[in-house]
């Protein structure tokens, strides 16, 4: 259960980064308030999650998830350059994610 805490936690993230950039530095109403939600949810989904799990691998996935989420929407849906060593990088991303948890598994 922790550790889906953690990778919706990511998903989250990955809201927040993105209304971090629609809200064009907190001048626009919705995407602002959109990130403080998505914000908030992340931390505390992850502040839940991290009773129970290791900092190290917990944080690292959180941090994966939202990564490589930020950089696909951001390719799909805002126009972000797409290049093959991105989309190999956000794929040793998430591999890097599943082994993270995989290795948090037992706890």
């Amino acid at each position: 259960m922790a550790w889906l805490l953690v990778v919706v936690a990511g998903i989250l993230e990955t809201g927040f980064a993105v209304c971090l950039k629609l809200s064009h530095g907190f001048t626009r109403l919705f995407p602002t308030i959109a990130f403080a939600a998505f914000a908030l949810g992340s931390f505390g989904l992850l502040t839940l999650a991290l009773r129970k799990l290791d900092v190290g691998p917990a944080y690292a996935v959180w941090t994966g998830i939202g990564a490589a989420g930020t950089a696909i929407y951001g390719m799909v849906f805002l126009g972000d350059v797409v290049s093959t060593l991105k989309i190999v990088s956000i794929t040793m991303v998430i591999v890097g994610v599943v082994g993270l948890q995989l290795s948090g598994a037992a706890h």
